[in-house]
């Protein structure tokens, strides 16, 4: 079973490798950029065995935000780019020197790094009230998690029995369950509510409400920290974005709660007798927000490719009868 499974590990590596061979002949890149932890090794080794490491500039684009498996670190890469400090410790200790890592950031759509409009008029934009703190719901592009359960305790919490009216206002993005986004619709909310379905401005959405209530993802994490946004994390997945949750907590940008009843408790107390607490968080959040990072990671990726000179003078072959001559437009590769 044991030289079965080697076997079987052997043809799959052969065949990435003629594929990355493949793709190498028809992009003919000047610059390889990974975004993924099982995109390194493999790669790298197929450069290396065609000459090629140090004709094309590798980087690495860590998209963990803290918590990271070590085949995101090799040390054959021209430069890896680190969402954190954290990531940047974890990337030393597996051998790749300081010269080799820059800490920039999480990189998110530029539509974040943007200049927004204000919150009041991005409410009146999204037809928000326009004096009712908002929260914001998010179940991700698949609408999953405890999403009904804690919408239903936010309807019940941020409304005020004694005065008889709303002390706050819910925006739920469902993503692609259409099925949750239904339910939600068919409830007679005591407050008023938005139900969204798959949203891609989540950038105003964002910018019109007051905290956000999500599961550990870096990527809204990071969209999040950039919009100033408190943030209750709800749930993560093991392994990778178990270490989001302490980033988070630790620096004072939002807490954890598993429990909807205890989440739309401290929304509610967020919004009526602890928004201390909330401005609070609001400015840790942004002092842990790296709005520049795509731009800076782009503008050093940049950097390399001219210190690395034009490729036009050096013949681009592989061993595996492919051949073709440089060209002087400068391309890049995603892996």
């Amino acid at each position: 079973m044991d030289s079965l499974c080697l076997s079987c590990c052997t043809c799959r590596l052969l065949r990435q490798r003629r594929e990355l061979e493949v793709g190498l002949m028809e992009y003919k890149p000047d610059i390889i950029i990974s975004v993924h932890p099982l995109m390194q090794h493999i790669p790298l080794w197929v450069l290396k065995w065609e000459g090629l490491q140090k004709k094309v500039v590798f980087v690495t684009v860590i998209t963990d935000l803290n918590t990271c498996h070590r085949t995101w670190f090799n040390t054959g890469v021209t430069r890896c780019y680190c969402p954190s400090e954290e990531v940047a410790k974890r990337a030393l200790v597996d051998g790749l020197d300081s010269s080799q890592i820059r800490v920039f950031g999480l990189p998110v759509r530029p539509s974040f790094c943007r200049a927004i409009i204000s919150k009041d008029e991005l409410r009146d934009e999204l037809e928000l009230d326009p004096k009712l703190p908002a929260v914001l719901l998010m179940g991700g592009g698949e609408g999953m998690g405890p999403v009904k359960k804690t919408a239903k305790a936010l309807g019940d919490a941020l409304f005020d029995d004694l005065i008889g009216h709303p002390i706050g206002q819910m925006v739920v993005i469902c993503g692609r369950n259409k099925t949750l986004a239904s339910t939600l619709e068919s409830i007679q909310w005591k407050i008023p509510v938005k139900i969204r379905g798959f949203e891609p401005q989540m950038e105003k959405w964002m910018g019109a409400c007051d905290c956000i209530i999500t599961k550990a993802g870096p990527g809204t994490i990071a969209e999040a920290l950039i919009r100033g946004l408190p943030i209750i994390l709800n749930d993560f997945i093991p392994g990778q974005e178990v270490g989001n949750v302490p980033y988070v907590v630790d620096n004072g940008a939002g807490v954890f709660s598993q429990s909807p009843k205890q989440t739309a408790t401290l929304v509610a107390e967020w919004f009526s007798t602890k928004t201390d607490e909330l401005q609070r968080m609001s400015e840790n959040a942004l002092k842990l927000a790296q709005p520049e990072a795509v731009f800076n990671i782009v503008n050093d990726i940049h950097d390399l490719a001219g210190q690395q000179g034009p490729l036009a003078n050096i013949p681009y072959s592989i061993t595996a009868s492919f051949s073709y001559p440089a060209e002087s437009n400068t391309s890049a590769a995603m892996v």
